[in-house]
Parts: structure tokens; C-alpha cells; sequence
């Protein structure tokens, strides 16, 4: 399974990561090589998928360099590589409130781009997007459903000797723990089905799919 992490790209190698099977670098001029992850985000959100999909290939999309914003069209340009380059599963942990884009995302997404996202905002309030809330109190390996938005834990994989209030948490991991999630439950079901398929494994209680 190949799963694109649009984010600030990934150090190859973390403990917590292991090999990545690609990387590239996207701004609005184009494509680079410079897939380094200046801020530590992207590693965390790839270390916490890589738990629960131990055997997926992970792909490095980079768009933040030194803060964690992008220009909206380096995000389409994203989301159009991870089309082209046929991912099976895109985390995306940031959104946008401009309705203006909502169309710029729907071209690009299409019907069959399986993409997780934060919800509230623009790509994840779109129909067909996963869209994902931090809730505390669930457990990092379950997720649930309500009112059309999925809920997941908001910490990452737990680092031996922090405690879990001093690690790194927030909507960006519980995006990324529902991706682990939804990559469970891609290898028996149809992408064009998966959303549905999640909805029904949840109802309004913690469900697990790994």
C-alpha cells in the first residue's frame, strides 16, 4: 500500500519511521529534491501511520519548509502528484476555511483519491474525505464516528520517559492515526466503498479495524 504524507517532509531512517519509498519537495514553481524535514512535524505524523501500517510504503510530499503553512496551490499541486504517482491513501493534516477553494479541491480529488483530513475545513468537510477530530479520551488504536466527522486520538506514538502531556498531540495525529486506520481497512474493501465502510464499523462507539 502506498500512503502519501503531505506534510514537512520525513527523516528517512527515524527510529519510529524506518525506509520511506519516496520523497519530493512541491512549491509553486514545481518539483524539487528537497525533501528535509526542517521541523520535525511530518516525521511525528509518519511515525504514528508507520504503527499501524508497519508494511505500507510511505511517501514524503513536502510543502512546509520552516513554518507549518503552504500557498494553496502547492497543496493542489500535492494532492495532483499523489493522483498522478497512483497513492492509495493521502494524509493531510491541514485545511483551509476559503469556500472559494472547495471547487479547486474537488477537481483534483476527484471520485477515487482516498484522502484523509482534519475536519471543519476545506478538503475535509468535502463529501467524500475522510474528515477527522481529536478526541483525548479515545483509544489510540480505535476511532468513532458522529454527525459526519470521524474522531481519533490526538497523540502520536508515546516517546519512553515523557509523559503523554509533554509529547506532541493535536488534530495533525489523530488525522494521522485514523490514516493507520483507514489503511486496515483498504486492504479488503474498495477505496470507492471505504468511507462507508468506516461509518459502518463506528456508529457512535470506539470501533477498532486493527
Amino acid at each position: 500500500m502506498k500512503i502519501a504524507i503531505i506534510d514537512s517532509g520525513i527523516h528517512p531512517g527515524h527510529a519510529h519511521v524506518g525506509r520511506i519509498a519516496g520523497s519530493v519537495g512541491i512549491s509553486l514553481s514545481g518539483e524539487n529534491d528537497d525533501a528535509i524535514d526542517r521541523l520535525g512535524h511530518g516525521t511525528a505524523v509518519a511515525g504514528a501511520i508507520r504503527e499501524k501500517a508497519p508494511d505500507a510504503e510511505l511517501y514524503a510530499i513536502k510543502v512546509f519548509d520552516r513554518k507549518l503553512s503552504a500557498n494553496i496551490g502547492v497543496i493542489l499541486r500535492a494532492l495532483n502528484w499523489c493522483r498522478e504517482h497512483r497513492m492509495d491513501l493521502v494524509n493531510l493534516s491541514l485545511g483551509t476555511q476559503n469556500p472559494a477553494h472547495r471547487d479547486r479541491f474537488q477537481t483534483v480529488l476527484g471520485d477515487d483519491l482516498v484522502l484523509v483530513s482534519a475536519a471543519g475545513a476545506l478538503p475535509g468537510s468535502l463529501p467524500r474525505v475522510i474528515g477527522v477530530a481529536s478526541d483525548p479520551a479515545c483509544d489510540r488504536n480505535a476511532f468513532h464516528y458522529r454527525e459526519g466527522v470521524f474522531y481519533a486520538s490526538p497523540y502520536p506514538r508515546p516517546i519512553p520517559g515523557v509523559p503523554v502531556d509533554r509529547n506532541l498531540r493535536g488534530t495533525s495525529f489523530a488525522v494521522a492515526n485514523m490514516t493507520g486506520l483507514v489503511a486496515a481497512a483498504l486492504k479488503g474493501n474498495s477505496p470507492s466503498v471505504i468511507r462507508d465502510y468506516l461509518i459502518g464499523h463506528a456508529g457512535n462507539k470506539s470501533s477498532r479495524l486493527a
